[in-house]
């Protein structure tokens, strides 16, 4: 219930409505999605509930209710949220790099937090069962794959073949990393001398 509804015109609102009138700031959101992000990567799709992400985050859960509206609205935006964190804090947004650090990027993607990566991972494999997350899906592997096409582009590698079979060795090297974590080293260097030689040629 919308809280100019709940509490009528003179009448004083508790400190519950305060916390939310005081947390509507980008700042305030994103610690919501923040927490969203740590409660599923814990317990998976099942345990996100309003309680569960307030709890999390330190606040009241009818400010969640505020913010989002809906548990889809949350997990939506949730989505969104972890895949730009992730590539903010790669490389994969900068706007010039050589075939070394993009590699590195490839490779801190792989080392990103891991709360970040098993929120996607849990939402993905949740698709599988509940269509209606299959766009939140095609979202999370559109959104690497443009990102990883970019920056190739900016290397002047222009290779669809090359951006797939790149995606496809990072989504496998992140997913390993969360299971069985172990070095990667090989593998990046792999990727580094595939994307040098295309950007030399």
């Amino acid at each position: 219930m919308a809280v100019g509804r709940r509490w009528g015109a003179g009448r004083s609102a508790p400190a519950g409505s305060r916390t939310l009138e005081a947390m509507t700031d980008v700042s305030g959101r994103t610690a919501l999605l923040r927490a969203t992000v740590v409660v599923v990567a814990g317990g998976g799709l099942r345990a996100l509930t309003y309680r569960a992400v307030a709890a999390e985050a330190g606040v009241s859960h009818g400010l969640v209710r505020h913010h989002f509206g809906t548990r889809d609205q949350l997990v939506a935006e949730a989505m969104e949220y972890a895949i730009h964190a992730s590539l903010r804090d790669s490389n994969m947004l900068k706007d010039a790099l050589t075939p070394e650090e993009f590699a590195g990027g490839i490779e801190s993607l792989a080392d990103r937090e891991a709360s970040i990566q098993s929120f996607q991972y849990e939402l993905l494999l949740e698709s599988r069962r509940r269509p209606e997350l299959r766009p939140l899906g095609e979202l999370h592997y559109r959104a690497y794959r443009d990102a990883i096409s970019r920056q190739l582009a900016r290397l002047g590698v222009d290779d669809a073949d090359l951006t797939e079979l790149i995606w496809f060795a990072l989504d496998g090297i992140v997913f390993k990393q969360l299971v069985v974590p172990e070095d990667v080293t090989p593998a990046v260097r792999r990727i580094r001398q595939l994307v040098a030689a295309a950007a030399g040629s």
